[in-house]
């Protein structure tokens, strides 16, 4: 190569061929180009879609690079061996078949034949090979999974770049190329192994997720340990929840759960157990794939938290972390698995939204490298018709998982197949009366043990007789023997005359005819119980004494509220969606425009009182009629912009917070598109708003006389200056936004808290911002004084004009302010301290926290919510409750 030269060249005989069957594993070629390219430059690597140039002979092409190459992958999928011809024949016993050919030649002239195997895929043998490529049998494979694919990809390439010491020179070109020009030496001098840090290169992105996979592992340990002290799952004991091998009929072969290899069989495995095993039954399943079925209330999303603890307490640097997601919100007909998942942990680990230099979030990595182990709680949950398509999606990969289910919606939805594939699957059993007793009486005051003793011993005397059965039936899950718990032996004891709080009345068959009026009974009574005023509870300012039945009436709104959503996440962001569409583009577009009318309405009085000879008569009339109109065209132009921003994602959480100095920024595309954006949103308003100024307001009589014949060029300057003012600050907030910490514990109040803090500084950022370059545009073009007048009036209309207009209408939360702080509220719907009862309502047991969103302390809870009549409306609460 020319020392002078500013491109390079380096020729290796034929570099690295790959042989695949395009039907079969196409994507795992292109994939292997894409990295292998990366490392030893396009020149060097053979693909035959991206390597061959138009009006080539191909023959010749293909043939000549294997018989020059130092290396050939032979790319084996599922179908590579069974693929057939029209006529039915094996395409690999035709002597033409490309593939064959390919490696026919490179057994002939002695190239290094390496088979990667994709996913499950299995090596030919002998027999079944035809003669003259028999040999690829005896080559040692290495293997391509999706699952880990960075981890096979840096393994085969490693090995690649480490054993031919010319693919080590062209990797080191390849590295110093992508450095810049001026540091590429002579080829001649390149005599050398790889450079150390090029071979580390390769390491570095799963060496880089193993290190942030063991700080998510830390928050989400402290999270769901937190979230099981409150639920008292713990208090006294946990609950003896056991299960037993589901039927064989709702999961796989064992021969495939237990990976087997072809023609060996597994026996059935031993997955017995107790809630303090469940790490342990996990681990005995060769797949890392569990499915736990139940009915509703039987623990499985006890068993979900347990297993994650377990799981944590013995986790190894660099293992997979488990994390619970709620799978019902889940839409696979919309999202892949890994994008849902990839979404989830954004959501809660705002910090996993941080890109890295291939586009890809920290969240996707962690899921495509395998670092993530999903716990999906709920598959029932998903919506109907769907199950067949989630079912599918999950047989597709290979990732160690675990599913919940009730059991009957995932025996509807495996019947016809093999379940979920490679899973082994466990169904939890009743509580014994045994077990349901001692928990009972453990849990209860010492002075209503004998009221529960004598509901017991009944149980036990006659359990044949329809009070005993019906009760028993009942109290075999642990949801209803918690429900019963907190409603009898947690309530106010002081009413010991009211019948309903002795447990003695669930003997009652005039009044519980039925199990399942037992249950209602038991549902109905938990949110009054737990609101209740209890004896030696702490004392409280007044807004947290809510009455039980203004307790109820907002939590059975919030109930229909995610039915309507179909989910069963309330996330603080989306109560906006508890009302139409056009409510809360009316509420964002009034709120907005007022704040503008008022402030443009006051602006403009030292505008006119300083700047013209007119007196204070004049400008408050002038004042009321710009800023009425003023105030009409912000409110309609951001009310516009809230509807095209509704539903996307400007409108949720945003994953970063404000930091002045340190910390990384992402700023880059971003950064520019930020400031272009502010440039034309700002420059369009400002133009409305100048020709409302110069075509509307005069002819009513109110001309204040600036501008004057200049009247064009003041149009320009004031346009050219909101802009400019709009494109920084668009652009400030932009460099000030950092990552959040991944390993920060995010809760729905700390994301609420984030983001109203990025308002805030949004805030301060308009008034600043314009009001210095309006007041340094104006100190130009007509003095200093003047200038500081204009920049102190601009400021303050550009902070509670611009900065409440944009936080109400495009940002999560003003949308929060908006709707769920004052318009529900006003009507009722809603108390005025909304995060305080919200979090009341998980101190109290009727809500859960779950990472960035709360969720009912039971489905069951949610949906017995939504059927109790006219309690989503009623009367604002006062105010000052």
């Amino acid at each position: 190569m020319d020392a002078g030269a500013t491109t390079w060249e380096f020729t290796v005989s034929g570099g690295v061929f790959i042989n695949y069957r395009g039907e079969d594993t196409r994507s795992y070629a292109v994939l292997l180009y894409r990295e292998l390219s990366w490392h030893l430059g396009d020149d060097l690597v053979f693909l035959d879609s991206e390597s061959i140039k138009a009006g080539a002979d191909f023959e010749q092409e293909i043939l000549g690079r294997v018989r020059s190459c130092q290396a050939l992958l032979a790319i084996v999928g599922p179908y590579w061996l069974t693929a057939t011809n029209p006529s039915g024949q094996r395409r690999i016993d035709d002597p033409e078949d490309w593939i064959r050919r390919e490696l026919v030649v490179a057994f002939a002239v002695g190239t290094k034949v390496i088979p990667v195997l994709t996913d499950d895929a299995v090596l030919p043998s002998v027999a079944t090979l035809p003669a003259d490529i028999a040999a690829l049998a005896g080559r040692q494979f290495r293997r391509l999974r999706h699952r880990d694919a960075n981890m096979d990809l840096s393994r085969i390439i490693t090995e690649l770049i480490n054993g031919d010491p010319l693919l080590a020179d062209a990797a080191r070109l390849q590295s110093r190329h992508r450095l810049g020009p001026d540091r590429i030496a002579r080829p001649s001098t390149l005599t050398a192994p790889p450079a150390d840090d090029e071979v580390a290169s390769v390491q570095a992105k799963p060496d880089r997720l193993a290190k942030i996979a063991d700080e998510l592992a830390e928050a989400v340990e402290d999270r769901w340990r937190f979230e099981e002290e409150r639920r008292k799952i713990q208090d006294p004991v946990p609950l003896p929840v056991r299960w037993e091998t589901a039927n064989e009929a709702v999961m796989d072969h064992w021969s495939n759960i237990c990976l087997a290899h072809t023609g060996e069989t597994a026996e059935p495995l031993d997955l017995d157990g107790g809630l303090d095993q469940v790490a342990d039954v996990y681990r005995r399943i060769p797949s890392r794939r569990l499915v736990v079925l139940g009915r509703a209330g039987s623990g499985k999303t006890i068993l979900s938290l347990r297993f994650v603890l377990d799981l944590l307490a013995t986790r190894a640097t660099g293992e997979p972390v488990p994390q619970i997601f709620s799978v019902g919100s889940w839409n696979p007909a919309i999202d892949s698995l890994k994008d849902w998942l990839s979404g989830q942990l954004i959501r809660d680990q705002p910090g996993l939204a941080t890109v890295d230099a291939n586009r890809e979030t920290l969240a996707a990595a962690l899921v495509g490298k395998g670092f993530i182990l999903p716990v999906l709680d709920g598959f029932d949950e998903i919506a109907d018709g769907l199950h067949s398509a989630a079912l599918w999606e999950l047989s597709a990969t290979t990732l160690p998982l675990v599913l919940t289910s009730r059991s009957e919606e995932y025996v509807a939805a495996v019947a016809g197949t093999r379940g979920l594939t490679r899973a082994a699957a466990v169904e939890l059993n009743d509580l014994t009366l045994e077990g349901m007793a001692d928990y009972l009486l453990r849990s209860s005051p010492k002075n209503t043990m004998p009221e529960w003793h004598h509901v017991l011993t009944e149980l036990r005397r006659n359990p044949d007789i329809p009070a005993s059965a019906n009760l028993t039936s009942v109290l075999n899950t642990p949801l209803m023997v918690a429900l019963a718990r907190t409603v009898y032996s947690e309530g106010d004891r002081t009413r010991r005359d009211d019948p309903q709080d002795r447990p003695v009345m669930l003997l009652d068959t005039d009044r519980f005819s039925s199990s399942q009026r037992l249950e209602d009974h038991l549902l109905g009574g938990f949110i009054p119980s737990v609101y209740r005023p209890r004896p030696g509870d702490p004392a409280t300012s007044r807004p947290q004494n809510w009455s039980p039945e203004r307790a109820q009436r907002w939590l059975a709104f919030l109930a229909a509220h995610l039915d309507r959503l179909g989910t069963r996440d309330l996330a603080w962001w989306e109560l906006g969606k508890s009302v139409p569409r056009a409510v809360r583009t009316a509420v964002s577009g009034f709120l907005a425009g007022l704040s503008f009318a008022v402030v443009t309405a006051v602006g403009n009085l030292p505008v006119i009182l300083l700047g013209t000879s007119h007196g204070l008569g004049f400008a408050i009339r002038r004042g009321l009629v710009v800023g009425l109109l003023h105030g009409l065209v912000a409110g309609l132009l951001f009310g516009l912009m809230y509807r095209v921003a509704d539903g996307n994602q400007a409108l949720k959480p945003s994953p970063v917070r404000i930091r002045l100095f340190g910390g990384p920024k992402q700023l880059g595309t971003q950064y520019a598109a930020r400031i272009t954006s502010g440039v034309l949103i700002g420059s369009g308003v400002a133009l409305a708003l100048v020709l409302i100024d110069r075509l509307v307001v005069p002819r009513l009589g109110l001309n204040d006389g600036l501008g004057g014949e200049n009247a064009l060029v003041a149009t320009i300057q004031f346009t050219a200056t909101i802009g400019l003012a709009a494109g920084l600050v668009f652009g400030i907030m932009a460099w000030l936004e950092a990552p959040i910490d991944v390993s920060a514990v995010v809760s729905p109040t700390n994301l609420l808290r984030s983001n109203r803090t990025n308002v805030i500084t949004n805030f301060f950022a308009w008034a600043i911002v314009l009001g210095f370059v309006a007041g340094l545009v104006n100190s130009i073009t007509d003095g200093l004084v003047r200038g500081i007048e204009i920049g102190l009036v601009f400021g303050i209309e550009g902070a509670f004009g611009a900065g409440i207009g944009y936080g109400l209408c495009l940002t999560a939360w003003g949308q929060w302010v908006a709707i769920a702080r004052i318009w529900l509220p006003l009507t009722g719907r809603l108390p005025w301290r909304l995060v305080a009862f919200l979090d009341d309502a998980c101190r109290r047991g009727a809500l859960r926290r779950a990472g960035a969103v709360y969720q009912f302390r039971h489905a069951r809870l949610q949906d017995h919510l939504i059927g109790v009549p006219e309690l989503g409306r009623g009367k604002p609460e006062p105010a000052a409750a």
